[in-house]
């Protein structure tokens, strides 16, 4: 198979970080050129619609494109953009939702369409863990399971040389499982209450602090962040959370731990359902607390018995992943060149066992 003659722009579309950079597909290449802003998203404008922070989205991929390109960066014969974003995509490259982006409802953005227009050039956007999970495709040869545990959670999982997803994106949204179903269970920036994004993500993890503090004062008073400084537990961050955990505090461990007893669940459930034994640890907030956050997931995974495995087997299933932040933009690079044959044309690829003719959009 044939790659692109020249660098391909990559980006990934957070909740609130934009990553833009170059990827290099020949054997000497790699992610290079790498550049971080904020995303025009609802953190940015709270006040404005879905359609109109939809709009923002895509003029500033629009303009972060033509910048690389003006600076001669993902330029030439072999010029292509490829978009890792938050939020379930199509196979036709429709963004269909995006609740760190731009939050509740709104219509499916034909995104890979509008950006191909707009600049001329072949374009392929992906779901972000689709991408990311394009990186450890060929370091995990069995099937795996990407999971990230940043602002949301999700998940992806990567079976006989492909993503599983149907053609609507469907697939790898383990964040909107509702694991509480009580009324007044934390609430999901989709605006369903009880997803385990909501319970046990970066901000679900910080936001049960939060009334961890609130209910019990005095156990907060003697945690770390307290003693560091940080009394008033409104203003705890996140980065003071994970500290506090590799640190060892119990007050803020405790509360951890009890985040991951729906996020285990999970796991068992996608392991007793269709057999993965590798799970990938990804996302912020999980790789700032690091091995720790690993190891509690690992012992709430024992604790609820994965089905046939050993408690060693259930330990060597889970692995931390890249300390990197570029999980999806290196992903959306090899996932381009996979697509693009010289100069962008149609090529053959084998998936599933069938073999059939692919054109970029």
């Amino acid at each position: 198979m044939t790659t692109p003659t020249a660098d391909v722009t990559v980006m990934d579309v957070g909740g609130t970080t934009l990553r833009v950079g170059s990827f290099d597909a020949s054997a000497t290449g790699g992610l290079h050129g790498v550049r971080r802003t904020g995303v025009d998203g609802m953190v940015a404008h709270p006040g404005d619609s879905v359609a109109g922070i939809q709009r923002r989205v895509v003029e500033q991929i629009v303009r972060e494109a033509e910048r690389q390109y003006d600076t001669g960066a993902g330029s030439g014969p072999g010029r292509a953009l490829g978009v890792a974003f938050a939020g379930p995509v199509g196979r036709d490259g429709t963004v269909l939702g995006a609740p760190t982006v731009w939050g509740e409802g709104g219509a499916p953005l034909p995104l890979q369409e509008i950006l191909s227009a707009r600049l001329s050039v072949p374009v392929v956007v992906v779901n972000d863990l689709t991408a990311a999970a394009w990186r450890y495709a060929t370091a995990e040869p069995a099937p795996f399971c990407l999971l990230t545990v940043s602002s949301g959670i999700g998940n992806k999982v990567f079976r006989d040389g492909d993503v599983l997803l149907d053609a609507e994106g469907h697939g790898g949204e383990l964040g909107h499982w509702t694991y509480d179903r009580s009324p007044d269970a934390p609430l999901c920036d989709c605006g369903g209450r009880g997803h385990l994004g909501a319970i046990a993500s970066g901000r679900g993890v910080l936001a049960a602090v939060k009334r961890a503090a609130a209910a019990d004062p005095l156990g907060y008073a003697g945690s770390s962040p307290a003693r560091a400084g940080t009394t008033d537990p409104g203003s705890l961050t996140n980065p003071e959370v994970a500290a506090a955990v590799r640190s060892g505090d119990p007050f803020v461990t405790a509360v951890l731990r009890s985040t991951l007893v729906p996020l285990a669940a999970a796991v068992c459930a996608v392991f007793a359902s269709i057999g993965v034994r590798r799970y990938v640890l990804m996302g912020g907030f999980a790789l700032a607390v690091g091995a720790r956050y690993r190891e509690l997931l690992v012992e709430e995974l024992v604790r609820q018995g994965c089905f046939g495995l050993t408690a060693a087997q259930v330990d060597t299933m889970v692995v931390l992943g890249a300390e990197d932040d570029d999980h999806g933009l290196i992903g959306m690079g090899r996932l381009v060149a996979r697509r693009l044959g010289e100069h962008g044309g149609p090529r053959e690829h084998e998936e599933h066992g069938r073999t059939e003719r692919v054109t970029v959009p």
